[in-house]
């Protein structure tokens, strides 16, 4: 044991939730434009690694550092480049206007510390940027499927509404649908999904 929870879960080799991308991010990836990408709370680098191959300059962040080391790793096996930092998103202050693209996929955060870090992360879009985001809602706790118990980090559309404030949310859903992301996230699931975009003139 670690003291940290997510390097405890993370450790050893196996990728707890798979190495493939989100389905989501996947799906909408092509909305992001070319140039810097920011993958908030990315754990083992599945997306990053994602986007990386697709020709983004992708920086990961996590608070764990098993999970970048792992990201690393990712990278590595599938011949690309990823920027890793360890840092905790409730302090994490990304460069303003410096990224065509923002991710944050199953990033559960207590409210006050997501708010707070998704206003950042809004900030941190160059004009005409992408943030993409994908979440489990309250409803997933009766599923059982993967993500927190606590209802406290489970956003609903409406509070993703309120953190991407100033942003034009082209999409913007609350769903029921299969996950299958390793051995964690496995099975009919509740989720919201966002994608934002920065306004061009603002």
């Amino acid at each position: 044991m670690t003291g940290n929870p997510w390097d405890d879960r993370f450790g050893g080799d196996t990728y707890v939730y798979g190495t493939e991308p989100n389905d989501f991010l996947r799906a909408e990836a092509a909305r992001i434009p070319r140039g810097r990408v920011l993958a908030l709370a990315e754990g083992e680098g599945r997306n990053a690694v994602f986007l990386a191959g697709l020709g983004h300059d992708v920086t990961a962040v996590d608070l764990s550092r098993e999970g970048l080391r792992k990201t690393e790793k990712l990278a590595a096996d599938r011949g690309v480049a990823v920027t890793t930092v360890h840092a905790d998103l409730a302090t994490y202050e990304p460069d303003r206007g410096a990224y065509q693209g923002v991710i944050a996929i199953f990033a559960h955060l207590p409210a006050p510390v997501r708010h707070a870090a998704y206003a950042r992360a809004a900030a941190a879009l160059a004009p005409g940027g992408v943030m993409i985001v994908e979440s489990y809602r309250p409803e997933q706790v009766a599923l059982g499927t993967g993500g927190p118990k606590d209802l406290a980090l489970l956003p609903t559309l409406d509070d993703l509404r309120d953190d991407l404030a100033g942003l034009d949310l082209v999409v913007a859903r609350a769903v029921v649908r299969d996950v299958v992301e390793g051995t964690l996230h496995t099975g009919r699931a509740a989720t919201v999904q966002v994608v934002a975009v920065r306004p061009a003139a603002g």
